[in-house]
């Protein structure tokens, strides 16, 4: 099988790259002719000495040094869980990608850093009871983009959503085939 694109998924903060929902969209990317990597941000999670939001510049300049080579081969397409989610946004700024899949996205990293993405197409899932990250301030932000929202019965970790997660990811990477 030919590969369609590169997938990179990122995980949230404090999780890692075998969580459930990014493992969970790295076997949708198999299966549908994507190639796949799941950066391990654990290392920054755990250095306090970056401080409240530090650490969030040392994982943007990790994923941005992966995703730049990938960009230039081909279709790229990033996502992301919370945090990872947030990255992946920004970085769709930086380098040039086909779509991005954010769940449980916040778009209010603190008053200083809202989230911003690249007009492209967007899908997104995020629980209305996410107990983080209000789903009234990702109906707006996705709202002003007319991105793709799916609301669902949960909470911030969207445990209970994995497989819709998946299916959701799985209609992405279909619609962004080369």
């Amino acid at each position: 099988m030919t590969v369609r694109g590169h997938c990179i998924l990122s995980h949230g903060f404090e999780s890692g790259p075998d969580a459930t929902k990014v493992a969970a969209l790295a076997e949708v990317a198999e299966r549908l002719g994507w190639s796949h990597e799941r950066p391990d941000y654990t290392d920054l999670d755990a250095r306090s000495e970056f401080g409240r939001l530090g650490h969030v510049a040392q994982r943007l300049a990790r994923l941005q040094a992966l995703a730049e080579p990938r960009a230039a081969q081909g279709p790229l397409v990033l996502a992301g869980s919370s945090l990872g989610a947030w990255i992946s946004g920004q970085v769709s700024l930086r380098v040039p990608v086909r779509a991005l899949f954010l769940m449980a996205p916040p778009v209010r990293l603190d008053a200083d850093y809202p989230l911003a993405a690249a007009r492209v197409p967007t899908t997104i899932i995020h629980g209305w009871h996410d107990e983080l990250i209000p789903a009234a301030d990702v109906v707006g932000w996705a709202g002003a983009r007319s991105d793709r929202l799916l609301l669902v019965d949960d909470g911030h970790r969207l445990s209970s959503h994995v497989e819709a997660s998946a299916t959701l990811f799985a209609g992405l990477l279909e619609a962004a085939a080369p």
